[in-house]
């Protein structure tokens, strides 16, 4: 495996500064974030790392992107952009995709043929309806990727968090139930996981047993890790907000067992990517919180993982 890092914790970094860092702190690849110019609507996106819009027009910067993180020693495993393609604001969701299909058409021209992502979900609208929008929306998309032979990884984030993303969530592809419906629906190749293991604790299920039956499907891994409150969980309950029970911590801070998770991975035979994903806000606030937090993610993992 090569352990990397998602690149949207360091938002105020330029691509050159993101990759020496990447390489200063022993990364073997980056997760490169690739939303579009402007602000962002939640945390931890609107970062954009590399242009891709840029990347599609101009020879000269898709040179550069690639020579300098060669340059540097660092691989990038996937471009990634996390947007919601089915969201009920039907414009929001035509920018979106439209976006999406930027991403996938540069991680063609990059030679990288990996796009991390969501599936996205129409939050006030019941998991049958969204099937039918999932019909609707992303065979094109899936058309697309097949045509610039770009594999689709779909984190398994239900983006239901707060207020904000009530009652629904934002991103269908949640469980295994779902999962298997969804690869039922439009079998590829091309359409397969970007698995983190944190959502699954906070749900209450099994983290482990979904690497054995979906592991054709484990295109792409996060490590990100979850501290159940369990006093706040008794208080609030399961049908909370989750932010009021849990926390997400970087990976030996929180509730997985990453020994069990990683020797899964080997089990099936996984030699892919596996990417940091921060949003432990105990590490935020400067520069030197963020890449400790990054620093200290690689040194506890590598117990796990060998990565050449």
């Amino acid at each position: 495996m090569k352990i990397g890092f998602v690149t949207s914790i360091l938002d105020d970094y330029g691509y050159e500064e993101m990759i020496d860092t990447a390489s200063a702190l022993g990364f073997a690849c980056v997760e490169a974030a690739c939303w579009p110019a402007g602000g962002a609507e939640r945390r931890y996106a609107g970062v954009s790392h590399i242009d891709v819009g840029r990347v599609i027009e101009d020879e000269t910067y898709r040179e550069h992107i690639l020579a300098y993180a060669r340059e540097k020693n660092v691989e990038i495993s996937s471009l990634a952009f996390y947007p919601n393609t089915m969201d009920g604001d039907e414009r929001k969701r035509d920018e979106n995709i439209s976006h999406l299909k930027k991403v996938i058409k540069a991680s063609a021209l990059l030679g990288i043929y990996m796009t991390t992502t969501f599936i996205g979900r129409d939050q006030n609208k019941t998991i049958e309806e969204n099937l039918e929008l999932f019909d609707a929306v992303w065979p094109d998309i899936l058309k697309y990727a097949e045509d610039h032979q770009v594999k689709i990884g779909i984190e398994n984030c239900p983006m239901l968090f707060g207020p904000d993303q009530w009652p629904g969530g934002q991103n269908l592809m949640t469980t295994p139930v779902i999962w298997r419906e969804l690869f039922r629906r439009i079998e590829s190749d091309y359409f397969g996981l970007n698995y983190d293991p944190s959502h699954f604790v906070w749900q209450g299920m099994d983290y482990i047993q979904p690497i054995y039956e979906f592991q054709d499907k484990m295109f792409h891994i996060h490590f990100k890790d979850i501290k159940i409150h369990k006093d706040k969980l008794a208080e609030c309950g399961i049908m909370a907000y989750p932010l009021d029970y849990m926390q997400p911590k970087i990976p030996g801070l929180g509730d997985i067992d990453w020994g069990t998770f990683v020797s899964a991975l080997t089990d099936i035979g996984y030699d892919g990517y596996a990417c940091v994903e921060v949003e432990d806000r105990a590490f935020e606030g400067s520069r030197e919180k963020v890449e400790k937090s990054l620093s200290q993610s690689r040194k506890y993992l590598e117990q796990f993982v060998y990565s050449p």
